[in-house]
This record gives structure tokens, sequence and C-alpha cells, in this order.
């Protein structure tokens, strides 16, 4: 299992095909939309709407109203564009859908929140056995582990997560 960096991805990829598929779509280049595209072009990893609309806020350049946001997402969201990501305790996150097909998966820490991002090839090939051994086509799939990451588990060992 690879955790991965929170590393920044090349711009433009995922924002350029994004803005093929909203044009395609009937969409208008909208400076709130482009905002909201650019950000999550350049994250690593989900991000909430309220992390978006803070974002964007602080970016300086576009503060978006987080109606506009959760608006803008849900159209992303129906062009497959990113996916939403349940990360309990009612939080949604929302991430792109890139090309090509990569993607990863998420640790997200019950004690502080925190979202880690994994890989795991032996996870992919697992599902792709599973899908092979049953009469079930598995067409997307979203693992979302819980639990206490490091910092929160200390020098001690795992903690447990508060209930």
């Amino acid at each position: 299992m690879e955790t991965m960096a929170p590393t920044t991805t090349p711009t433009g990829s995922w924002a350029a095909h994004a803005a093929t598929v909203l044009s395609e779509a009937g969409f208008r280049r909208g400076g709130a939309r482009a905002a909201v595209v650019e950000l999550l072009d350049a994250q690593a990893c989900a991000l909430s709407a309220y992390d978006i609309e803070q974002a964007l806020r602080e970016e300086g350049d576009r503060a978006v109203a987080r109606a506009s946001v959760y608006r803008i997402l849900d159209e992303l969201e129906e062009l497959k564009l990113v996916s939403r990501i349940d990360v309990g305790q009612g939080i949604t996150r929302y991430e792109p859908i890139r090309p090509g097909g990569h993607h990863h998966h998420h640790m997200v820490c019950d004690h502080c929140g925190r979202i880690i991002p994994f890989s795991d090839d032996g996870l992919e090939r697992a599902i792709s056995r599973l899908a092979r051994e049953s009469t079930f086509a598995v067409t997307e799939h979203e693992i979302v582990l819980h639990g206490v990451c490091a910092e929160c588990a200390g020098p001690g060992g795992p903690a447990s997560p508060p209930r």
C-alpha cells in the first residue's frame, strides 16, 4: 500500500479536459466554474465544498458563494468529471476523475478528520478478481478506511477513536 504525498498535479490536464466536457454539454465558461475547476485540478486529494469555498476566498482572486460551489460540484458530478466521496460524519468531499482512469482511495482518521490518500495494486487486483468470479460487473468503486492516524495514535500505538 502506497500513501500519496500531497503534490500538485500538472496544471491544465484535468482542467482542460473539464473545460472541453463542460463546453460540449452547453455550459459557458463562467468565472466561478473556472475557479472551482482550476482549484480542483491543483489538488492531490478530495476537498469538501467548504474547503473549496475557503480556498477560493483565501486566494483573493474570486470569492464564490457556497451555494454556487455546490451547484458547480453537482454539474461536474453529473458530467462524471468529479467523484463524490462520503468520508463519514456527514462530510462529503469531491475530487477530479482524471482521464486515464487512475484513482486512489482514502484513509480517514476518526479522531482528527485527516484524510490520507493511498493506492494499492493488490487491492485493485482483488477487486478485479472478485468481479471476474462473480456475476457482478464492477463499474466503479470507492474504498474509505476509517481508523486513527499515526499522529493521533502517538508513540504508544493506536488510540481508540472518539465515540
